[in-house]
């Protein structure tokens, strides 16, 4: 039994995927508030399912990237999960799992890129052939640095129309599709550690200056 989530967007979702099927899935979408609606999130799906954390055999976290605070809800609840009932985890790309809903979902038929939403007027970017596989990326760049009439995917095109006009779904991740690339192993799996590609908002402050 396979628990997945993503909290590298404003997303928080959650799937649990049986080794055939996805038996439960919950998506919300609140930009704010990933600390607040993981657990109560994963608990759902599992009580909706009829299972205990103890009945997970492993587990799929989106990697980013992503803003630091809500990445890191994901990732550290990976982890301590993963140590506690002593099961593996995976990472994936966060644009890997959009790249792939794209191709499943038939919103693609030819190379596209994924854009997301890195906020400071950039966007976090990538390049897929036409089975979703990656060419390029992931970068944190300006929406004019790679502006292109072809299919974008993700938030990041509906942000920025001007750079990207051609803008294609899912705006979202969804942890449904997370589960199945872990188990059809459709992207690379990586360890669960977070791709931020830049410094966090929030910096140590400097050693006071000395004052003779």
């Amino acid at each position: 039994m396979l628990l997945a989530f993503d909290t590298a967007t404003p997303a928080v979702t959650v799937a649990l995927f049986d080794g055939e099927r996805v038996v439960a899935e919950r998506t919300m979408v609140d930009a704010m508030r990933h600390g607040e609606l993981l657990a109560p999130e994963i608990a759902a799906v599992l009580d909706e399912a009829g299972l205990v954390r103890q009945d997970l055999t492993a587990l799929a976290v989106g990697v980013g990237p992503g803003p630091f605070t809500g990445l890191r809800v994901g990732l550290v609840t990976a982890r301590t999960l993963a140590s506690v009932l002593e099961i593996p985890v995976y990472g994936v790309c966060t644009l890997d799992v959009l790249a792939a809903a794209a191709v499943d979902d038939g919103t693609v038929a030819g190379p596209f890129h994924v854009a997301t939403d890195a906020r400071r007027k950039e966007v976090y970017w990538a390049s897929y052939d036409a089975e979703g596989r990656r060419l390029d990326g992931p970068e944190v760049v300006k929406p004019a640095t790679v502006a292109t009439d072809g299919p974008v995917v993700g938030r990041g095109a509906l942000l920025y129309p001007d750079a990207f006009p051609d803008a294609r779904g899912p705006e979202h991740p969804s942890a449904a599709v997370l589960a199945r690339v872990v188990a059809d192993e459709r992207a690379e799996l990586l360890d669960p550690e977070p791709l931020y590609l830049r410094r966090p908002d929030i910096a140590e402050p400097h050693k006071p200056k000395r004052v003779s």
